[in-house]
């Protein structure tokens, strides 16, 4: 370890203030790609009922392979917050640079599923052929995003895990407003670029991703990063290393890819009930990711804070810790609920559809707005779990979650053919679960034994 690492003390304070300064700056990361699926759909929503729906598909098929790229970042995230707390700095460059050398590995693969492989699946799930078409297109040049995307993450896990989270809010500006840009300019044809109509999102997102990537690259090497933690070394392929990362990431990056996969089997139920149902929900996706990011911003703070904590020898304090994160999580949740409730209306007028649409989705409000708490305390615990190094048990965890989701789903949607406000309610299920599961684990004291 070099002498200016000797000197770096990045373990991490149990209190409010701490919370707040790492989960602030991470909300505002994770709102990226929220804002950008949501720009995506206000714009493509102005082109018809059918854009809007397959918006929705696409969206979640792509997010499939972003939260595998999630899943990864989890795991690193926690191995680096873990070296962080027990002051093994000199190690930090060393996880980083075999993470990226995965990442871009499982891009490669996701580039080729999706030329390959995702055809034949929607062939035979969707109805309608034009939709079919659409979709394929689109994901053929959405999905060249994905080493863009994975790159930009794994710098994410580098600042979180070392308590520099806010630093990303340069490669969120930087991104946000791109694609806003590209979008508008690539759909409609303005400022002299070609009328793309559909493929336009496509290719702005492309643009937004490369964007956002790079700027979080010069932030890193600007503020000196690349030197304190050692990233211009450790080039080569490591095996121990790169198995560590496999392993603690891995199960995550399943949990993260059988979790939006079940949304995109819930997606197809909604399509057998019709083009408008279809557009509805995609829009409560928007609603359900861009009101989530506060939520999902303490649970990768609880990941780092626990994992940290547990680098320091206070395993006594990790419940104490859970409960804070919790408090303020679910606070902000029921305010967001409310809100939604009251301005259900001009919400939902933002896309430019028709009042009968409208009033169509209101009902789904209700139901996804009040699984916004359940969740705001669901994944705290669930990141708390990733947080103590025990990833199978996320795994095993989001699997019975899955299971109870997927069933119910089909069989209100599918089987007694209900109202999707009810398909809806699954969320309601799987947020309970899991937070019964993780609690109980973690309540257990069994993460106590676990190293990393």
């Amino acid at each position: 370890m070099s002498t200016s690492n000797k000197s770096i003390d990045l373990r991490l304070q149990i209190s409010y203030r701490q919370i707040l300064k790492i989960a602030l700056p991470i909300s505002a990361a994770i709102l990226v790609p929220q804002i950008n699926f949501i720009t995506n759909n206000i714009f493509l929503g102005r082109l018809g009922e059918m854009e809007l729906g397959a918006a929705g598909i696409t969206g979640v098929l792509y997010l499939i392979f972003a939260g595998i790229g999630f899943g990864l970042n989890n795991g690193l995230q926690a191995l680096i917050a873990r070296r962080a707390g027990e002051g093994r700095i000199g190690e930090i460059g060393k996880i980083f640079k075999q993470g990226v050398r995965v990442a871009l590995a499982i891009a490669m693969l996701g580039i080729l599923l999706t030329y390959f492989v995702v055809p034949v699946i929607l062939q035979h799930t969707l109805r309608s052929q034009e939709l079919y078409q659409m979709c394929i297109h689109f994901l053929r040049i959405r999905i060249w995003g994905l080493p863009f995307l994975y790159m930009y993450q794994m710098r994410n896990a580098l600042l979180v895990g070392t308590n520099q989270s806010r630093y990303l809010i340069a490669g969120t500006v930087t991104e946000t407003v791109s694609n806003i840009f590209f979008d508008y300019a690539l759909i409609y044809g303005h400022f002299g670029f070609p009328e793309l109509g559909f493929n336009g999102a496509a290719i702005a997102s492309i643009i937004a991703e490369f964007l956002g990537m790079f700027v979080v690259f010069l932030v890193i090497h600007w503020k000196g990063f690349h030197r304190s933690f050692e990233l211009n070394k450790h080039f080569g392929f490591d095996k121990n290393v790169s198995k560590l990362i496999l392993v603690q990431s891995s199960p995550l990056a399943v949990q993260q890819a059988i979790s939006i996969m079940s949304w995109e089997f819930f997606y197809i139920l909604i399509e057998h009930h019709g083009q408008r149902d279809l557009a509805v929900s995609n829009t409560m996706r928007n609603i359900f990711g861009f009101f989530g990011v506060f939520t999902w911003a303490f649970a990768a703070t609880s990941n780092t804070l626990i994992s940290n904590i547990i680098g320091q020898g206070l395993k006594d304090k990790v419940i104490a810790a859970i409960n804070m994160i919790v408090r303020l999580s679910t606070g902000i949740s029921i305010l967001i609920c409310l809100s939604l409730n009251l301005f259900a209306h001009s919400i939902f007028s933002i896309y430019g559809q028709s009042e009968g649409f409208i009033e169509a989705a209101i009902p789904v409000l209700r139901v996804v707005s009040t699984a916004l708490i359940l969740m705001s305390f669901s994944v705290v615990w669930l990141n708390a779990v990733t947080g103590t190094g025990n990833t199978i048990v996320n795994l095993g965890i989001e699997f019975i979650s899955i299971i109870l989701y997927c069933s119910y789903a089909y069989l209100v949607l599918e089987k007694l053919r209900m109202p999707i406000a009810w398909g809806w309610a699954a969320e309601w299920l799987y947020w309970l679960t899991m937070f019964l599961l993780s609690n109980f684990y973690i309540r257990s004291g069994r993460w106590k034994k676990k190293e990393i």
